[in-house]
């Protein structure tokens, strides 16, 4: 596998020899210069070769396999209705409806199809678009796994296969869901592969060396797995005073769009509640979350109609939306990479961004972790005695499910005062004692 070594200079779109409907779809998109990733993977992708790419989030690797696809489908158009040529396999449902909006973008000036399959939604719905046809499958795996079995989705026509966030991917279970539908693409000599992932550890180079074609390894920025836009903070608090430097904070940082994380579902529910009840127009999400409402909440925080997004982990990699401000780790994630997942939906695409994280007695210990992981300290700040604002909200309960109710029905309480009754002591000759 080469790995090469390339310093990256300002790159400018127009010095690939792209169709013009690409050109045209990457100005739609108001893209000018490559990032860095792009100019190290482009060059190889679009003469047809494998990749193996190593990227952080937001450095706009949707787009280097997004303009491979384009450029490819127009070169080499394939026979209409002959069923999908590219399939791309993403870890989350947010993550895939992402993709899809980029690829419309990007396509705007083809007649390229795109489809996202994922489950959680109309199952039927889902078969029939795919049953008309599509150039671009883009899909979890769990629901496209269903549709191969029921003979709904046919790989044999895959041209061009990409792999996004393969550690995600790995991190999730997926790992045998992949090795499931690779097994049944067309032979990894007769298509494109390209995989993307945040690390790649010794587990995604064994899946690569295994489905792909001998890809070349590039790496967008091999020291560091964050990017230096990002200004990130450290602050020391306590557990109970915790919501109120939080509220400090919100008051005092420059912030348009902001995601806050926490560990738990019940941390999401407590914090999005409190945030509420003190002013702001906070809404939580989590896994438990119904697919419907999650993709509802997520149009919501990009048109800028919810100000403040409380999340969990299982959202951190499925966000991926512009202007996001400010991220705030409300708790410490007890896996490091989790940290940069977090941090990576703001500072996107060259644009600058900031990560608060506060570090109380109960998540403390996973600091250590985190900063070894990253390869730095994160600075730390101490807030002002007048930082700490009153917490207005509610006491807040979990949601818990409704008790079963104390009173006996009427037939019960007959029945007991029959059995009762019936057991009274009586003397000699039934006679009551």
């Amino acid at each position: 596998m080469k790995s090469p070594h390339v310093e990256t200079k300002s790159v400018s779109f127009t010095e690939f020899d792209l169709p013009q409907e690409v050109l045209k779809g990457i100005d739609s998109a108001g893209f000018t210069h490559c990032t860095r990733i792009q100019a190290l993977a482009l060059p190889i992708t679009l003469k047809g070769d494998d990749i193996a790419a190593r990227a952080q989030t937001g450095t706009g690797k949707t787009a280097t396999f997004l303009i491979t696809i384009f450029d490819r489908f127009i070169r080499n158009a394939g026979p209409k209705d002959a069923g999908p040529r590219a399939l791309i396999i993403a870890p989350t449902r947010e993550l895939t409806v992402q993709i899809c909006e980029e690829a419309r973008l990007l396509g705007s000036h083809t007649d390229f199809k795109v489809l996202p399959v994922f489950g959680g939604i109309d199952y039927i719905k889902q078969e029939k678009a795919l049953r008309k046809g599509t150039d671009i499958v883009v899909a979890t795996p769990g629901r496209l796994i269903d549709y191969m079995k029921q003979k709904v989705f046919s790989p044999k026509n895959v041209r061009i296969l990409v792999i996004d966030e393969a550690d995600r991917l790995f991190d999730m279970g997926f790992i045998k869901d992949l090795r499931y539908i690779l097994r049944r693409l067309p032979r990894y000599s007769r298509r494109q592969s390209m995989l993307f992932s945040a690390t790649l550890s010794y587990a995604v180079m064994e899946l690569a060396y295994e489905y792909m074609n001998n890809p070349q390894s590039v790496s967008a920025d091999p020291e560091k797995v964050t990017v230096d836009e990002i200004e990130q903070v450290l602050y020391h608090v306590g557990n109970n005073v915790k919501p109120n430097l939080l509220l400090g904070l919100l008051k005092r940082q420059p912030w348009n769009r902001l995601l806050i994380f926490a560990n738990t579902r019940t941390g999401v529910e407590m914090l999005a509640r409190k945030l509420r009840d003190n002013g702001y127009g906070a809404v939580g999400i989590t896994g438990t979350v119904e697919q419907k409402k999650r993709l509802k909440i997520m149009q919501q925080f990009k048109a800028g109609e919810v100000k403040i997004l409380v999340a969990t982990d299982v959202a951190s990699r499925g966000i991926h939306v512009e202007d996001i401000d400010l991220v705030i780790n409300y708790d410490i994630p007890q896996d490091p990479e989790d940290y940069v997942h977090r941090i990576g939906r703001t500072g996107r695409l060259g644009k600058s961004g900031k990560a608060i994280m506060l570090a109380c007695e109960t998540y403390v210990y996973y600091l250590e972790a985190v900063e070894k992981f990253i390869g730095e300290k994160i600075k730390v700040e101490w807030a002002e005695e007048d930082w700490y604002e009153k917490d207005r909200s509610r006491l807040y309960r979990p949601r818990r499910g409704k008790a079963p109710s104390r009173r006996i029905p009427p037939v019960s309480r007959t029945r007991s005062r029959q059995k009762t009754a019936k057991q009274k002591p009586t003397g000699p000759r039934g006679s009551k004692v």
